[in-house]
């Protein structure tokens, strides 16, 4: 029996294959109130799965799996159960479920469902995931507490009304002192640097240093803003206790011309690492990374 990846408190979206039509489709999705903002990531969920191909793209989710696989317990349990909060086009799923991870997959836009289900059957990893559509913010309703040996929350918090709340939903649903936390997002410094480097716009670069939301361009929109101490904090109010932190594109945004992000890739990757992994140059990268796991208290929250 192939095992499921967690303990859903309601019926999980399956993968049911078409043999006419050769596709993949979604049974027993949620029926749940969108949130104001979710049209953007309905209607652009290509225009992100064109992004991530790009060389900021994949150097942004290339290194947070890499942070992230340092911290896997792979050695420690012979079968990991992962949550991917915000799946998007399902990337970073396939390569957990590659390493024999069982992942569920969440996502509130169906459009992105609809990318991550197709990049599960073309990798031939259906038997370790399974799709579900629903919101984070809703984690606590979800799923079961304790279900969860690894937990995704990359780019998500950014746009949750209630951040603090979708990780307290994540610290419940942690397995136990192994179960790791990974959590990425928009650092408030990065945005500083963008507007002076990138733009030269002095005034820009000026309010970002006290500015709490940036300007989403991909999605268009406002996108909230995360220094090292706010984030912190949110783990702290939500029970959980970071255990490192990396800086994710440090340098490669501001590379000049000559410095070409696709044949230099590997090498700007590997620079990356280091300098990100270097709290002084991790400060002004672009985005935060923290690796957090429940503190004791969240053992026996919700006995």
């Amino acid at each position: 029996m192939t095992p499921t990846s967690g303990t859903p408190n309601s019926v999980p979206a399956k993968f049911k294959l078409d043999p006419v039509r050769g596709t993949v489709s979604l049974e027993g999705r949620m029926k749940m109130t969108a949130k104001a903002d979710s049209e953007r990531f309905q209607s652009g969920a290509y225009q992100y799965a064109a992004y991530l191909k790009t060389p900021e793209g994949r150097l942004r989710s290339d290194l947070a799996f890499a942070n992230l696989k340092d911290f896997l317990p792979l050695h420690v349990k012979p079968l990991l159960c992962a949550l991917d909060l915000g799946c998007g086009t399902g990337a970073t799923a396939v390569r957990l479920a590659r390493l024999g991870i069982h992942v569920t997959l969440l996502d509130s836009s169906p459009a992105m469902l609809d990318i991550a289900k197709r990049a599960v059957l073309e990798a031939g990893v259906t038997d370790k995931v399974v799709l579900q559509h629903g919101d984070a913010a809703q984690l606590a309703d979800l799923f079961q507490t304790r279900s969860f040996d690894v937990i995704l929350c990359h780019n998500i918090l950014e746009y949750c009304d209630d951040p603090v709340a979708v990780l307290r939903g994540a610290a419940r649903a942690l397995r136990d002192s192994t179960a790791i936390l990974s959590v990425l997002v928009r650092n408030q410094a990065g945005e500083v640097f963008k507007a002076a480097i990138q733009a030269g716009d002095l005034a820009a670069a000026e309010n970002a240093l006290t500015a709490e939301w940036g300007q989403e361009s991909l999605y268009g929109g406002r996108v909230r803003l995360f220094t090292s101490d706010s984030l912190r904090a949110m783990l702290t109010e939500a029970s959980l206790a970071a255990i490192a932190e990396r800086g994710v594109r440090v340098l490669a945004d501001y590379f000049p011309p000559r410095v070409s992000r696709s044949a230099d890739y590997e090498r700007i990757f590997e620079l990356e690492r280091k300098v990100g992994s270097r709290p002084e140059y991790a400060a002004v990268s672009r985005y935060i990374q923290c690796l957090a796991r429940g503190v004791s208290s969240v053992a026996e929250d919700g006995e």
